[in-house]
């Protein structure tokens, strides 16, 4: 409508080459450029029907114009509605990019990064993050979702970087293996280049699966591991040891700020109901009254730490002054067998343990020493396993509830994401 509009006027004065415009085409432009306004307003105010003279491409782009305007009105909504985030000073608001925000622990800690008062950009592929996760933010002026795989090089302006994406349960990244070396290597070199270009600081979130099967108890972060590297799980281990080496590469080349979390298994809230994890299979068999089941003899031991401790650790690490890797996880070990015998317990179940045959290359035992991460940054779990238990069972409940009471979990084979409801 504006490039007729401009055309209409070209129209009237462009025919006249003297200096001085007569009376008469003055008042032209003038009545022109009224009804040009009047035009507009109409057209803000509702669809124009067709008009003769425009092309069928010029009538459909109104008509999509129109359609974008109301979808845009029709998502805003009420500032209210949202949770009460603080108001930060320009000069420390800062613009936060969260890769894979719409997981697990990427939306929770979006959610703190959000009420911090900063402005948060979420980049997911949802391959295993889910919309639902973030939704609660959808319309809010600080929060914006792209969906865009790391793999590919992005180009924005932030000042710090939270590299969480990669599916981390293993029928998840065993499912596309190829997919999950990529997202740990390429996407953590685009995130580089990313950080070097803003001058930001990044962090990436590495895993205690660097150390592998480990040969010493507990693990510290100068131990090397016992990875198996052409193993079933060398895709995602050795994918996370390349990510740190990526890093520190472009620490010493680059003068790139760098911050690595190495996280240990974590549970709570927003946890993929069909990740295949032990919490989730556990707690959603208890609740259905269906055997627990254990891969193995139930001897192999876990440290488990709760959702919101992460966070801590994580925006803690960030925050400091240590660029080495830090460990984040809460040493409070259980076996296997211990841990569905107290997710049991937790909800009045009477599901039977049943026993199958052990995953391959899965770690005899797993306990993060954490004096680093006290001593570096302040940080400790404050959240006991049992307490949490209790706050991520209730989740669970309600994700039986929202899907008829029935979901499927998930053996420890190659499989692709999805949200199996049914028995």
């Amino acid at each position: 409508i504006l490039k007729l509009q401009f055309l209409y006027l070209i129209g009237i004065v462009a025919p006249r080459s003297k200096t001085r415009m007569e009376s008469s085409d003055r008042n032209r432009l003038i009545i022109g450029g009224v009804f040009a306004a009047i035009a507009l307003t109409l057209f803000i105010k509702s669809a124009p029907a067709p008009r003769p003279g425009l092309t069928k491409d010029e009538e459909r782009m109104i008509v999509e114009l129109q359609e974008l305007k109301s979808e845009i009105r029709s998502r805003t909504v009420d500032s209210s509605v949202f949770q009460a985030v603080a108001k930060l000073p320009a000069n420390e608001k800062k613009r936060i990019l969260v890769t894979g925000g719409a997981g697990f622990v990427g939306s929770n800690l979006v959610d703190r990064l959000m009420v911090a008062g900063h402005h948060v950009i979420v980049m997911d592929n949802f391959f295993t993050g889910r919309m639902e996760n973030i939704a609660h933010w959808v319309g809010h002026p600080n929060f914006v979702v792209l969906e865009h795989d790391v793999i590919e090089p992005v180009a924005l302006v932030v000042d710090q970087i939270y590299h969480l994406a990669s599916p981390a349960s293993p029928p998840h990244y065993m499912y596309d293996p190829v997919q999950t070396i990529q997202t740990n290597t390429q996407g953590t070199k685009n995130l580089l280049d990313l950080a070097k270009r803003n001058q930001a600081r990044i962090l990436f979130t590495s895993t205690s699966e660097v150390y592998g099967d480990p040969k010493v108890n507990p693990q510290k972060e100068t131990y090397w591991g016992n990875v198996n590297p052409i193993g079933p799980r060398a895709c995602y281990d050795e994918a996370k040891r390349l990510g740190e080496t990526f890093m520190y590469s472009y620490e010493k080349m680059h003068d790139v700020e760098v911050r690595v979390v190495r996280i240990f298994n974590t549970f709570g809230p927003r946890m993929h109901p069909n990740d295949g994890r032990v919490v989730s299979n556990f707690i959603i068999q208890a609740l259905q009254g269906l055997p627990l089941k254990i891969y193995g003899n139930g001897q192999q031991t876990r440290s488990f730490q709760f959702v919101d401790d992460l966070v801590d650790g994580i925006m803690a690490v960030m925050a400091g002054d240590c660029s080495t890797p830090i460990n984040v996880g809460n040493p409070d070990e259980y076996t296997v067998k211990e841990f569905a015998t107290l997710i049991k317990e937790l909800t009045k179940s009477a599901s039977e343990i049943q026993h199958l045959e052990a995953s391959k290359d899965d770690p005899a035992q797993r306990k993060p020493d954490i004096e680093k991460a006290m001593k570096e940054v302040g940080w400790s779990p404050k959240v006991s396993v049992r307490e949490g238990l209790l706050r991520t069972i209730v989740y669970f409940r309600e994700q039986l509830e929202k899907n008829g009471g029935k979901l499927v979990t998930i053996g420890q084979e190659p499989k692709k994401p999805g949200y199996l409801k049914g028995a």
